[in-house]
């Protein structure tokens, strides 16, 4: 062994223990490297980043946003300096500003949505244009601090429709965060505020799952006692459906598991539970663990066809996450809300917890209210995420409260849902790219399947194209993370091990979403000759 294959073989051995997205940056580096050497373009498709955008909202919201400037220079402009926008007569305003500018980018949207929510939700029309324009405008704090009102409707609407509810029956209040990040950080710290979770407390992790899900858990202010919930269930031709067998979901009976996370869809399968599995899910939890607290993150709901969230089919004992980052392509724009029934085994569990206990927590929000007992535990998660004694400047950004509301109706306005079906078919095509020159395996069809991401077990490949002996000697004598490391180097593709988000352990994760068309071709043909390679060595070893 020369010096280079020592050191490539040391490289590889310190990288077994990073994180997926660590392994990421060592792959990119890579990469890169290679791409300075020749002509390649380096092709990352480790990231979740959609690449396209949700346009004409956006259009409707600078648009907006102008109006709203014009509003303020109405009261008083000197120079630089302007008014706030004031109420009275605001809705007029806005329709003779419509009248006059028709022909400007986004203004036919921006009406829809302000008559939609006159006509649909009969808003008071001054009223919600003004807190649209004072919205945008960003000269007060959110109020109320979870979450502008009329805003809070609109979003739960598009949110309930989404994840496969009825408005009718819903009663979820939301709280406006800084994307699904940012709620994973103020559930966890509420959960522990309020003795719902406690130091070394058993927590389920629906897996393979994304994952901060993996690593949150394992900090020292929480060291959770992780149960896996694993998606083994395998189909008849031996290939994984990314479902839940009864005998997984059968841990979750254990009433000594306190809390579950799933990510659903999938990440980073990509398939959303079936409704076998969550039918038996709600039994479990009805007869045997009625207490289970659900933590349920459905960013790529809108990508799955009928898609059900656990947050409709199970809203007392589930809080959901929802993030518009990937639908409208926003990742930089940080929307995302956290959702929960008003009826719910948080605040259950609250007014159930010892007096001690209780007495400790009414004293951390006894800033808010002389009756801190009765603050509804999303208000509480509010509070925490100020450390309580900045809960007056709690609340996401209101600009950023505006732009979820654009988003929310543009969305409930595509009645036949032609954004959705172009979201869907991009990652649909780009799926079928990839398989197309994956020799020996060819695509499954999955009606639970997005298609955002697609995780490949090379094992099962192996099994299928080679046969068990070719599998036996990977699993024996090679390691997946070389396989990432040459995909890397020689072709300068970026992808990522599914053993990192407790998957399969010879499996990879490709991102569908962020690269072009075409861009599949050339990793799928990547991996298929990588692949062939490895066989090669295999055949040359007996």
């Amino acid at each position: 062994m020369d010096d280079r294959e020592l050191k490539r073989e040391q490289l590889i051995e310190k990288v077994k223990t990073l994180s997926p997205f660590e392994l990421k940056d060592e792959l990119i580096n890579l990469a890169k490297k290679s791409e300075r050497k020749g002509v390649r373009v380096l092709l990352n498709a480790g990231r979740g980043n959609p690449n396209w955008t949700a346009s004409t909202p956006r259009q409707s919201f600078f648009t907006l946003g102008q109006f709203a400037v014009h509003e303020s220079q109405r009261v008083w402009c000197d120079g630089d300096l302007a008014g706030m926008p004031e109420k009275q007569g605001i809705y007029d305003r806005f329709k003779a500003y419509y009248n006059e500018r028709k022909d400007v980018e986004g203004i036919e949207l921006l009406d829809k949505i302000i008559d939609y929510g006159i006509e649909k939700h009969n808003f008071e029309p001054d009223s919600w244009v003004f807190e649209l324009v004072d919205g945008i405008i960003g000269d007060n704090y959110p109020v109320p601090d979870r979450m502008l009102i009329r805003i809070e409707k609109v979003v739960r609407e598009y949110l309930i429709k989404e994840m496969g509810g009825n408005l009718k029956d819903a009663t979820q209040d939301l709280f406006a965060v800084e994307g699904g990040t940012a709620a994973m950080c103020y559930i966890f710290d509420s959960l522990i505020a309020n003795y719902l979770m406690n130091k070394g407390d058993k927590l389920a992790l629906m897996v393979p799952i994304f994952t901060p899900y993996i690593d949150i858990p394992d900090l020292p202010r929480y060291k959770f006692d992780v149960v896996e919930v694993r998606a083994s269930s395998m189909s008849e031709e031996g290939r994984h459906t990314w479902q839940y067998p009864k005998e997984e979901l059968d841990k979750l009976a254990d009433p000594s598991i306190k809390a579950l996370c799933i990510v659903n869809p999938s990440n980073p399968p990509s398939v959303a539970m079936d409704e076998e599995s969550m039918n038996y899910l709600k039994k479990i939890v009805e007869e045997k663990n009625p207490n289970l607290i659900i933590i349920t993150d459905d960013v790529y709901g809108t990508f799955a066809d009928n898609f059900k969230s656990l947050m409709v089919t199970m809203p007392f004992n589930t809080l959901g996450v929802y993030s518009f980052s990937k639908y409208f392509g926003v990742t930089g724009w940080r929307l995302g809300v956290i959702a929960l029934a008003k009826d719910n085994i948080f605040n259950k569990l609250i007014s159930e917890l010892p007096n001690d206990k209780k007495d400790i927590i009414a004293e951390r929000y006894s800033s808010l209210t002389t009756e801190p007992e009765k603050i509804k535990f999303i208000d509480r998660i509010v509070a925490d995420s100020r450390q309580v004694a900045l809960n007056h400047t709690a609340g996401l950004s209101t600009p950023l409260q505006v732009q979820m509301a654009i988003f929310s109706i543009f969305a409930l306005l595509d009645s036949d849902n032609r954004y959705k079906e172009k979201t869907k078919s991009i990652c649909r095509k780009r799926k079928q790219l990839l398989y197309d020159n994956l020799i020996g395996l060819p695509i499954k069809v999955d009606p639970h399947s997005t298609s955002y991401y697609n995780q490949y077990d090379l094992l099962i490949w192996a099994k299928m194209k080679y046969g068990k002996d070719f599998a036996r000697y990977l699993e024996k004598e090679r390691d997946v993370i070389e396989f990432l490391f040459e995909l890397a180097e020689r072709h300068s593709i970026v992808l990522l091990n599914g053993g990192g988000f407790e998957g399969p352990t010879w499996s990879i994760r490709v991102s569908l979403a962020n690269l072009k068309d075409e861009q599949y071709i050339e990793i799928g043909k990547a991996i298929n000759n990588l692949f062939d390679e490895y066989a090669r060595d295999w055949k040359e070893s007996r």
